[in-house]
């Protein structure tokens, strides 16, 4: 396989367009907004623009990706007629793949996005290190592997599940969080003055309520039978957590924040922090913003601590897991120096 067409080039759409196109690929894309598609295309995302779907599904692609929101992925495999290998993106499965009309297609899932909206946020290593999960739903062995393949060429690791496997897992992981970041926010909104008080742990438990709301509306609709169901059993575990404070049940208390503790520490980091000492002299910052841009890691957040007495600080960057590496050859080849 050599050639994809990808229809919806916006964040995903765009990053797996980068990604291929490094390993080879010629791509090929549409996308319903003239102005996202330029955009890709000037990045790099898109060698070929296409005029329209039917324009770039009659191509000649090995792959077609359908990258768009939910609502339209879902109508546009209901539609296709290609013997191409078809995949989707979407955040739902189930809803996807009941319709799914070409017969050679494999639902997936990228578990790696961003706050920000469009190919301006694109980048190749965007699913670096990620799981990518894959349906089985009534899938040929052979185009499973292959789509393992091509996910492993863009970094990603592999996870196959069943769609309703799928669906009600990011009900839990996915989209309660975002529900739960956005009524954080709104009810610390609501309270005098509580927001002029958020520092870091609040800005990171509320960090996805930032992102897009209008593709929100359509995830969490196209999911809504999980989604309530998650919502339900998360007010019945507050409540316990309400009646023990009320009672003053400390055992239980201690018990349900011991268990968080422990369950989360459990789990892989989903940071890594790569630490650069930065000299007290103009220059130093171009250095890393050249460093960012030469090894196109997916920056997940930024801390300069400097000096106390002058002589520079200590900038540390957050990265996914499988960038560090990548990050700290292109730092020492700019001249800084990497703290250990």
């Amino acid at each position: 396989m050599s050639r994809v067409s990808i229809s919806g080039t916006g964040l995903i759409g765009a990053s797996i367009g980068l990604g291929l196109a490094r390993e080879g690929w010629e791509v090929s894309g549409w996308d319903p907004s003239p102005a996202v598609l330029a955009e890709a295309e000037a990045s790099g995302a898109v060698g070929r623009a296409a005029t329209s779907l039917s324009e770039l599904i009659s191509l000649d692609a090995d792959l077609i990706v359908l990258a768009g929101p939910p609502r339209a992925v879902i109508e546009q495999a209901s539609q296709i007629d290609s013997d191409a290998l078809v995949v989707d993106v979407a955040g739902v499965k189930a809803a996807v793949v009941a319709v799914a009309r070409p017969s050679r297609f494999v639902g997936t899932h990228p578990m790696a996005g961003r706050e920000v909206r469009g190919p301006q946020g694109a980048s190749p290593s965007l699913f670096r290190g990620a799981s990518w999960v894959v349906v089985t739903d009534g899938v040929a062995d052979s185009d499973l592997i292959r789509v393992e393949q091509i996910l492993h060429m863009l970094g990603a690791r592999p996870v196959r599940m069943t769609a309703a496997e799928h669906d009600a897992a990011v009900a839990m992981i996915s989209h309660l969080p975002q529900v739960l970041a956005a009524a954080l926010v709104n009810e610390a909104a609501d309270r005098t003055r509580a927001l002029d008080l958020a520092a870091g742990s609040f800005r990171d438990l509320t960090r996805v309520a930032a992102s897009d709301p209008e593709l929100w509306v359509d995830l969490l609709g196209s999911n809504h039978t999980e989604v309530v169901a998650a919502i339900e059993d998360f007010r019945t575990r507050l409540a316990r957590v309400a009646t023990a404070l009320e009672s003053g049940d400390a055992t239980s208390i201690l018990g349900f924040l011991g268990r968080g503790q422990e369950l989360r520490r459990s789990l892989a980091p989903p940071m890594v922090a790569v630490r650069v000492a930065l000299a007290d002299e103009p220059g130093e910052l171009a250095k890393v913003g050249r460093a960012f841009g030469s090894s196109a890691v997916d920056v997940r957040d930024l801390q300069l601590r400097h000096a106390p007495h002058g002589g520079g600080g200590l900038l540390t960057v957050s990265v996914r897991p499988g960038e560090a590496e990548t990050l700290r050859t292109a730092l020492a080849d700019e001249g800084l120096l990497i703290v250990e």
